[in-house]
């Protein structure tokens, strides 16, 4: 479990083959629990100057793969008896969303996102989101399209401050949210089916 809350900005040194290398300070274990870019991976290799990590088949297929180059955020995953910031987060990438509109203020810059409208359902105002590992909280959920506003501390301090109109993002949605709703469907769909109880009272009214 991560809690959103950026450690550092490390340097990818290559991928490939699945393996993903990073040049790090963080002093890695073998079978840590590492979000890069909001993404949950498993170190398999430490080595002097950070650590390797390997990307499953379905984690690729999920998340953009552009995100693992270049500088990205890393966090470690929590320990027990952490202080306990940002949200919960899984390091589970739902779907990846495109910066469609940033629009820069007194103290403060809105970044519009737009994500396919499936997960809309799941993008809660007011609520916690995760956005290339980083907790950040959605002023304004649309149709297709929701709102953050970010702080300077928060540009400065992340990559956010690179990023521009077209620029693809790793998206974790409330955790909450993903739960309610799979219950309330799951329910939904079970009400939907035919019991031998209702195949029963059929038969008896006829």
């Amino acid at each position: 479990m991560f809690t959103g809350l950026i450690r550092e900005i490390a340097t990818v040194k290559s991928y490939q083959n699945n393996i993903l290398s990073i040049a790090s300070k963080h002093s890695a274990k073998m079978g840590d629990s590492i979000a890069i870019n909001g993404v949950c991976l498993t170190v398999i290799e430490v080595n002097e100057d950070g650590f390797a990590l390997e990307v499953a088949d379905e984690t690729r297929s999920i998340i953009d793969e552009s995100k693992l180059s270049g500088q990205v955020h890393i966090e470690p995953a929590m320990m027990m008896g952490d202080r306990f910031e940002g949200h919960i987060v899984q390091g589970h990438v739902d779907c990846v969303g495109t910066i469609v509109e940033i629009n820069a203020g007194e103290n403060a810059t809105d970044f519009i996102i737009k994500v396919d409208e499936k997960y809309i359902s799941h993008i809660i105002p007011k609520g916690s989101i995760t956005i290339d590992g980083i907790s950040l909280t959605v002023n304004e959920v649309n149709f297709d399209t929701f709102r953050l506003t970010i702080i300077p501390h928060t540009l400065e301090n992340t990559l956010m401050q690179n990023y521009e109109i077209g620029t693809k993002i790793n998206i974790e949605t409330d955790v909450f949210a993903r739960y309610i709703d799979h219950i309330l469907t799951a329910k939904a769909n079970a009400k939907k089916s035919v019991s031998w109880e209702d195949i029963d009272n059929l038969q008896m009214g006829y």
